[in-house]
């Protein structure tokens, strides 16, 4: 990854000569004045700045130079700033350090120090970066593997984790492919319990007849190719979660040995008389519609109440605004970097067709998507073609709607995404999968506020 540096000197005999001072595996950007400096920061966004105090209309002062150094340090938080000043004035020095410089530099020049000045904020820069890249893993809604900026998601997130912490017996329903098992093993990660084992088992991947065995376990001897006593699932998880993956789908002749499981926290081996204490946080998902089950007759409605003491009800990928772009940008940033794609970006007839395509199969149906555009795109953009979704070129007055539409789901995860980070415009920028100065461009485009209190007004 190439290293930008930004020289904001007013001097053009010292510009000329900082540049020499550096390696040419730096690219270098300089800028004179308080107005070429920060159309710079936004249009290199540079990981490390170096700032004469003394700019113009205030050569022979610092309060331009200062002024400048607060407002770097506003709209680019993690780049660092080396602040250079003349021999004798270490007061400008150590107030800049207060303001959120990370270093200064005394005049007159000596490369090697410079260097070495430069190399150690850059090497900063890095690590906070990798730093943020380790935090953002949990991304915008705090939650391991969910990407959302939509409310409706982060109302679920937020619920999860107040519901986390606790014990209580919890069913997560939704469409197949919202992320359910996520959710669930996000209520083990977040409890107590996330030292010990988070078991999963889908009832309806599993024959009936296998069922029960799988999730009690069995003697040896208590059917044919019993050769050895087994534990079940409920067993394996004993002091961490259980979770009950389509257990709408679960049949009836079962639910009544959970239900004697979830009241009793005794599990009976098949082929034994011995019953076996377990601790273990149930935690169930279905994507069927439990009460209309339940009104044919197909579920215990004792059962049901045992199992969403809370219910966490996924919207469809369609019902989160503005979520389908932020989740689409999210997987090709992650899948370009596994396959070596790291440039790519969406195109304007893919943006409009990710907007509006209603995405029956959810994210499962997204990742499928974005990972054969990854592979197929021809260059640096990805089309709607090569996400195999339709792109709308009908009429005129369509364009328009279309473009409408896209707009204001752009908008809106825009918004949603500066809250989500507190409108912290890096953090903002890489939940979307854009660069600074493209969300700079799109917030001027949009009129959208990047500030928290500017937002209120």
């Amino acid at each position: 990854m190439t290293r930008r540096l930004l020289i904001v000197e007013d001097d053009p005999g010292l510009q000329s000569q900082m540049r020499w001072c550096f390696n040419e595996d730096l690219d270098i950007t300089v800028a004179s004045d308080r107005e070429s400096a920060l159309a710079a920061l936004r249009r290199v966004e540079p990981d490390v700045v170096t700032l004469d105090l003394g700019l113009p209309p205030d050569p022979g002062g610092s309060s331009e130079g200062f002024s400048l150094l607060e407002e770097i340090l506003r709209l680019a938080s993690l780049t660092k700033v080396i602040v250079v000043t003349g021999r004798e004035d270490k007061e400008n020095a150590v107030k800049a350090i207060g303001m959120g410089a990370c270093d200064f530099y005394q005049k007159p020049l000596d490369a090697d120090i410079l260097n070495f000045v430069v190399n150690r904020a850059f090497r900063l820069a890095e690590l906070e970066r990798e730093n943020q890249d380790l935090a953002r893993q949990r991304n915008g809604a705090n939650i391991k593997g969910i990407v959302a900026a939509s409310p409706q998601m982060l109302a679920i997130c937020r619920t999860l984790e107040k519901v986390a912490p606790t014990d209580v017996t919890t069913l997560i329903t939704g469409e197949t492919g919202t992320g359910k098992e996520l959710l669930a093993r996000a209520i083990h990660d977040l409890s107590h319990r996330s030292r010990k084992p988070f078991a999963a088992i889908n009832c309806a991947a599993i024959p009936e007849n296998l069922l029960e065995s799988e999730l009690f376990g069995f003697e040896k001897g208590s059917f044919t190719g019993a050769t050895q006593t087994k534990k079940g699932k409920i067993e394996s998880a004993n002091g961490g979660t259980l979770f009950l993956d389509e257990i709408g789908d679960m049949p009836m002749a079962l639910q009544a040995k959970l239900l004697r499981f979830l009241q009793e926290r005794v599990v009976d081996r098949v082929g034994s008389v011995q019953p076996i204490p377990v601790d273990v946080r149930v935690v169930c998902a279905t994507h069927r519609d439990v009460k209309s089950l339940i009104d044919s007759g197909d579920f215990r409605e004792d059962l049901y109440y045992r199992i969403s003491e809370i219910t966490l009800d996924v919207p469809a990928v369609r019902d989160r605004e503005g979520d389908a772009l932020v989740i689409a940008q999210s997987l090709l940033k992650n899948l370009g970097k596994q396959m070596d794609r790291p440039t790519l970006t969406f195109s304007e007839d893919a943006i409009d067709a990710i907007s509006s395509y209603a995405w029956p199969g959810n994210v499962r149906e997204m990742i499928n998507k974005v990972k054969r555009a990854t592979i197929m795109a021809d260059g640096k953009r990805v089309t709607a073609e090569d996400l195999e979704l339709p792109s709308e070129h009908t009429s005129h007055d369509h364009q328009l709607n279309l473009r409408q539409v896209r707009e204001n789901a752009e908008r809106q995860a825009i918004v949603q995404a500066l809250r989500t980070c507190n409108f912290n415009v890096a953090q903002t920028s890489r939940l979307l999968g854009v660069t600074r100065p493209t969300l700079y461009n799109l917030t001027d485009k949009y009129r959208i506020e990047t500030s928290a209190e500017a937002s209120k007004t």
